[in-house]
């Protein structure tokens, strides 16, 4: 049985995928597991969109005529991150990509090599089941960190599972077109993806595990003996 802290030392975010497709009862359980996500009041604040086969190829068509007619972003007034990120996380966000791209062997100076693996968000990193979390905007930001509760049971969940998992707010870039597309309601709108299915073990991106900062450098203790 695979323990909690051993479920969160495992967890990275997987960008390469095996075909294998997951059947609909295995995306059932992990959700099944994470659905026991704490949230405030129990509000219970998100709605899941899980595609697989033609559906996940539609969203990806979806993507690629959206990138090729190049629209805008449709963050709107809920950017991924804020404008001129600061010190110290500027820092952080931009260690973690240096370090992925070194990974894989391209450098800086290589543009359209970058823009070729950043494009593989919009292809979930050939994970064969996307999950689309759905908020409503008129919910505050205690019912986002909420949210966010629920991703990472779900990350955990699928670790248990033996599946893999990757946090793609890159789709955060399409709010409007997937709304759209999954004809939500007008105050709901999509936070993000979760790619799933089993981690490519060959794959050299998988073996990127981020950086953490130490437990003094983000605590204050108080009032200890």
């Amino acid at each position: 049985m695979t323990t909690v802290t051993e479920a969160l030392q495992r967890r990275i975010s997987i960008r390469a995928f095996l075909p294998d497709p997951l059947p609909r009862q295995a995306v059932h359980d992990v959700l099944e597991r994470a659905r026991w996500a704490p949230s405030g009041g129990n509000v219970q604040p998100w709605k899941v969109i899980a595609v697989a086969g033609a559906e996940r190829d539609a969203v990806i068509a979806l993507a690629q005529a959206a990138h090729a007619a190049g629209a805008p972003s449709e963050e709107g007034d809920d950017p991924v991150y804020p404008a001129n990120l600061w010190e110290p996380y500027r820092s952080r966000r931009f260690k973690v990509g240096e370090d992925l791209y070194a990974l894989l062997q391209i450098p800086r100076t290589d543009r359209p090599g970058r823009l070729r693996q950043f494009a593989r968000n919009y292809q979930f990193f050939g994970a064969p089941v996307a999950l689309f979390l759905v908020i409503d905007r008129r919910m505050g930001r205690g019912q986002w960190a909420h949210l966010g509760m629920f991703m990472q049971s779900i990350a955990l969940a699928a670790v248990e599972a033996g599946l893999g998992t990757c946090m793609q707010e890159a789709w955060a870039t399409l709010r409007r077109s997937l709304a759209a597309h999954f004809a939500l309601a007008q105050d709901e709108m999509v936070y993000c993806a979760i790619a799933l299915g089993r981690p490519d073990p060959a794959a050299a991106v998988n073996r990127l595990r981020s950086e953490r900062v130490a437990v003094e450098d983000f605590t204050t203790f108080r009032g200890f003996t």
